[in-house]
Formats: structure tokens, C-alpha cells, sequence
């Protein structure tokens, strides 16, 4: 029988806290962004297979995405090694990497970057649907705002000050949430007006583009909240659980817009023939609504003319185009075609009227 081996622990309690509580969220959440790095990967690659002819601005998007997610990687992978290899025996040492290199007191920094990187593209997609400056002008002050509040809290994470980088961390959550939120209900509030103006076989593809927008969203708006949740919960002495989500909220962002990109394939398919509606979502060249509906009922026969109204390419700047229609109704009163056509034929048992004969109108004297 194999001897036991107890292995005890040389760590106080005070510095085991330290080492789960304190270290642990780092590690966590090394192991989630090379995981959600993965899914980017596959999403990369989804995207060069299916979209080879998108515009060349939309694919250097892409090219910057995928540089800047994988900068972010190797930065996790030397944070963890540095961390767990070479301060191995140094806890202390360990715990002052925070505050004393740049690659890792600097870490909420670079994810802000790629944060604000996507939220770029978000939000010139909701001016591509909203046309409107001033909307998403404010939208954009609010992700600014949060920026430049993390540059400030990065001012102060070197000097060991906690309640003025607590103070400036709280605003940049608080605005990047406001904005996340903001430009998510704004893209589904236009999109659903937009719904309206279409006709009825294209409101499946609004359905489905609204349904994609809050779903790509959800992920990294949730994230953004537990971060905002638990760095004012825990201070950064005691508990630095923010960490680990904040080390994956970059890698959820560029899944959101990743997501957002590689869905147009299959909202095409799912859509059922409203792919017209689409600019295309097998190519980048767009396509309008053509050709006259005709409808006639009773009395009056109905002309509906579609006028173009762009509200963008969604495969070269991932909004939509929509086809609002306008309606010119024609009145023919039956009734006195009828009479003038007997006046004509009064002789005749039939009157012909148009491609169809009609039978005369006649009148039962009153007994």
C-alpha cells in the first residue's frame, strides 16, 4: 500500500484570504478570456469563409479586432506566468504586481480599449439606422465619459490611493453600463419603428434583428454589471472579485460584434425570401425593393408604389435597409361605368366591360 502524503499549507489564514481572494480573481479570469478567446477564433474564421467580399473598412475592423483580442491574450498569459512562476514563493511580491508594473496595474486600461473599440462600431451602426447626430452624440459622451474616468482611476491605481480609484472606477462602470444599455434600447426602439414602414414579409427580418441586437448585448451588459456590483462591494484590500469579470468583458465585447457580423447568413436563411431587404447578406452590394403590388377589392383597386428609404447596408455597416411603401388608391365607381356602358348598348343583352361581360342593369316596373 502506497504511504499517504499530507501536504499542509505554510500559508497563514490571513494569507491564504489573501492569495484566493486577492490573486485568485486574476488566475479566474486568465482562464475565461483564453477560453472566450477560443470562441473569437472560431467566430474569425466563420467570418473569412462566409464574408470575403465585404467593404475593405469593415474587414480592417475585423483585422483590428482580432490584433487587439490576441494582444490581450498574450498579456493574460504573462500576467498568470509572472504571477504563479516567478513570484511563486513571494506572495507579497505577488501582490504588489498591481500596483507596480504597467502590464497588469494597467490591465482595466487595455480592456477599456477594446471596449470602446467595439462600442465605436456600435454606435455608427446606430447612426446608420437613427441618422441622427445628436442621439447618438450623447450616447457617445456617456462611453467617453466612462473612458476617461478609467484613465483617471489609472492615475491612481500606482500610488496605492483605493478610495479615488474606487471613486473613479464606480464612474467608469457607471457610464459604460449607461451607455451599453442606452445604445442597445436605441438600436431595438429604431428598429422596431422602422417595422412599420415595411411590408408585411419583411417584419420577420426586424423581428430577427431585434432579437439578435438584445441577445449579442446581453452577455457583456451583464458582465459590465457584476463589475460595476462588485468593485464597490469589495475593496481592493479585501476581495478583488471584479477582476475576474473584468479580465473577460473585452472578449465578450468582441463576441457581440463578431456575433452581430456572422449573423447576417443566417438571418438571411431563417428570414425566408426577405433577403431582398438585405443588403447583401451574401455580398456587399445591397439591393432595393422592386416592382408594383396590385390588389383590388369591390369598388376600388388599391396601387402600392415602394419608395427606397436606406437605413444602411447591414453587411458593409451592419444596419438595415428597409423599403417604406406609399399608397395611391384609384376609386372606380362600378355603378356608373355599368350605366354608361347600357347607355351604349341598350339594345344588347350583354354588356361587355373590360375582359368580362356584365349584365345589364333592369329595373322592375312597380306594380
Amino acid at each position: 500500500m502506497a504511504p499517504t502524503v499530507l501536504i499542509e499549507s505554510t500559508l497563514t489564514p490571513t494569507e491564504h484570504h489573501q492569495a484566493a481572494f486577492l490573486l485568485g480573481p486574476w488566475l479566474i479570469g486568465s482562464f475565461l478570456d483564453v477560453f472566450l478567446q477560443g470562441v473569437l477564433c472560431c467566430q474569425f474564421q466563420h467570418y473569412w469563409d462566409w464574408y470575403q467580399d465585404d467593404k475593405v473598412w469593415l474587414k480592417m475592423s475585423v483585422v483590428g479586432l482580432m490584433l487587439l483580442t490576441t494582444l490581450k491574450t498574450i498579456q493574460c498569459f504573462a500576467l498568470i506566468w509572472i504571477q504563479s512562476i516567478e513570484f511563486a514563493n513571494d506572495l507579497q511580491g505577488a501582490l504588489l504586481l498591481g500596483y507596480n508594473v504597467w502590464w497588469q496595474a494597467y490591465n482595466s486600461l487595455f480592456v477599456s480599449i477594446i471596449g470602446l473599440y467595439v462600442q465605436v462600431y456600435f454606435s455608427y451602426r446606430l447612426l446608420v439606422i437613427c441618422k441622427s447626430w445628436y442621439i447618438v452624440g450623447f450616447n457617445a459622451f456617456l462611453f467617453a465619459f466612462g473612458f476617461v474616468s478609467q484613465v483617471m482611476a489609472c492615475i491612481y491605481i500606482p500610488t496605492g490611493d483605493i478610495p479615488n480609484t474606487s471613486l473613479w472606477f464606480a464612474c467608469h462602470w457607471a457610464g459604460i453600463l449607461a451607455g451599453d444599455l442606452m445604445l442597445t434600447l436605441l438600436t431595438i426602439f429604431f428598429l422596431i419603428r422602422s417595422r412599420r414602414n415595411v411590408q408585411s414579409q419583411g417584419v420577420s427580418l426586424i423581428t430577427s434583428l431585434v432579437r439578435l441586437t438584445f441577445q449579442s448585448a446581453a452577455p457583456a451588459a451583464v458582465c459590465a454589471l457584476f463589475n460595476l456590483v462588485f468593485s464597490q462591494v469589495y475593496t481592493g484590500n479585501d476581495a478583488l472579485i471584479s477582476v475576474a469579470f473584468n479580465m473577460m468583458l473585452p472578449k465578450l465585447y468582441g463576441i457581440s460584434m463578431m456575433w452581430t457580423l456572422n449573423a447576417r447568413r443566417e438571418i438571411r436563411a431563417v428570414s425566408n425570401g426577405t433577403s431582398r431587404f438585405v443588403g447583401g447578406l451574401g455580398d456587399s452590394s445591397g439591393a432595393d425593393l422592386g416592382g408594383t403590388l396590385n390588389s383590388s377589392a369591390g369598388r376600388r383597386s388599391k396601387k402600392v408604389m415602394p419608395q427606397s428609404h436606406e437605413l444602411g447596408d447591414f453587411s458593409s455597416h451592419g444596419a438595415i435597409e428597409v423599403s417604406t411603401i406609399q399608397e395611391t388608391v384609384k376609386h372606380y365607381d362600378l355603378d356608373d361605368e355599368i350605366s354608361s356602358y347600357h347607355l351604349e348598348h341598350k339594345d344588347s343583352d350583354d354588356v361587355v366591360y373590360g375582359d368580362r361581360k356584365v349584365q345589364p342593369l333592369r329595373v322592375r316596373p312597380s306594380q
